[in-house]
């Protein structure tokens, strides 16, 4: 309450109607706050024009109103802080003025709601106490000023001045941050639709590269967008994370680029090979890894092209690599690429049908494959392979 709560004094009474003649009366120019802190200015920015006067005492109440209307403010006023904050939020005011010491709900207590729930809002304290402590407390929760009573004119103008720049510069401060924001968001969405643009015509290129070398190769049409289309459908049912597929589907699509520095005599032989020539076969993964080296979003891919002729129990080649050592998505492909190979018609046999491709995929479960890729496949009904089969579509965007 003002004055703690004690009837004010002769003396106090006479600064108090000293106060309230001050504002009656025309302004004196000599008396103005610096022309940095100028109310005239900052009372006609929109949204600045109210100040709420908070305490439990009429007559101060009567006071603060009279000298803020003076001031060209809109001036309401509450008698206790729980009123305050239902006030607060219909009427939006810019500044609070609150008494510290009042019944039930103090000052403190309404600085910390307000601070809490309106955060355009400023708050200045008032007390009969001037304590050091008490001033440093205020501030240290978030008080604009502190100021002791009796409160003259100047001292109101400084302190509410001072309180409508500072939420005059925090909010410009939001807005601020608000226009960067949407600046780095634009400029996100910028960057990204780039390289989305630059990563399909990435894709094109080497759907491109890759249908040219199948057709060297005298490949089954599409071979290798079947091989990448296997691939990730049985890596999404491993739960093989997103950010992980299009490495995958790149070395998939890429597997064989290495058979590019392989000889046709030896690439086209129709009978067998003989050791020589199958020594000359052997090296496409590392022909086709050097290729890819140095292209920096191809690395994680060509880790997999190197390793695509590896096998679990380590009798594959070029590295003899075993187990978990093999690149998840090369020891995934293995599985996609005998899919193919056994299903797929060739121009010396038939291709045979799915149920005959499971039997034999799962029989080198545990020797030629992963086994957990092999259960994973044979976990994909022949109804989800029929339509992953049928799609014929190039590829051309990564899933």
């Amino acid at each position: 309450m003002t004055l703690d709560s004690q009837t004010p004094g002769p003396q106090e009474q006479v600064e108090y109607s000293s106060t309230v003649r001050e504002a009656s009366r025309p302004r004196d120019p000599r008396r103005s706050v610096p022309a940095a802190l100028s109310l005239e200015g900052l009372a006609a920015v929109p949204g600045n024009r109210k100040v709420l006067v908070v305490d439990d005492e009429q007559d101060v109440r009567r006071v603060l109103a009279a000298l803020l209307l003076d001031e060209g403010f809109e001036a309401h006023t509450a008698p206790g802080a729980e009123e305050a904050l239902a006030l607060i939020a219909q009427l939006e005011p810019a500044v609070v003025v609150s008494d510290l010491k009042m019944p039930d709900r103090d000052g403190l207590w309404l600085l910390e709601q307000v601070r809490d729930r309106f955060d355009d809002v400023e708050v200045i304290l008032l007390t009969g106490y001037g304590q050091l402590e008490t001033a440093v407390q205020a501030l240290r929760e978030g008080a604009s000023d502190y100021l002791t009573k009796p409160v003259r004119l100047n001292q109101l103008s400084t302190a509410v001045a001072r309180a409508l720049l500072r939420r005059q510069l925090l909010l410009e401060n939001r807005a601020y941050q608000r226009g960067l924001e949407a600046m780095v968001q634009a400029k996100t969405k910028e960057l990204a639709a780039a390289y989305e643009r630059i990563s399909e015509t990435y894709n094109l290129t080497l759907e491109a590269l890759v249908t040219a070398l199948d057709a060297r190769e005298c490949e089954t049409s599409n071979h290798s967008q079947r091989v990448v289309r296997t691939t990730l459908a049985i890596a999404q049912r491993m739960g093989v994370p997103e950010a992980a597929m299009d490495d995958i589907a790149r070395g998939a699509l890429l597997h064989d680029i290495g058979k590019i520095g392989v000889p046709d005599g030896v690439l086209l032989k129709p009978g067998r090979l003989d050791e020589a020539e199958w020594e000359e076969m052997r090296k496409h993964p590392d022909i086709g890894a050097r290729i890819l080296s140095g292209i920096a979003f191809l690395e994680p891919a060509a880790a997999i092209v190197l390793a695509h002729q590896e096998r679990w129990d380590g009798s594959g080649y070029p590295k003899g690599l075993a187990g978990e050592a093999i690149p998840l998505g090369a020891r995934i492909f293995a599985v996609a690429d005998a899919l193919d190979a056994i299903t797929s018609d060739r121009p010396y046999r038939r291709g045979r049908d799915l149920a005959y491709a499971r039997a034999e995929i799962g029989r080198f479960g545990g020797t030629q494959f992963d086994p957990e890729v092999v259960e994973a496949f044979l976990s994909i009904s022949d109804e989800e392979w029929d339509a992953i089969r049928a799609e014929a579509a190039p590829y051309t965007a990564l899933p």
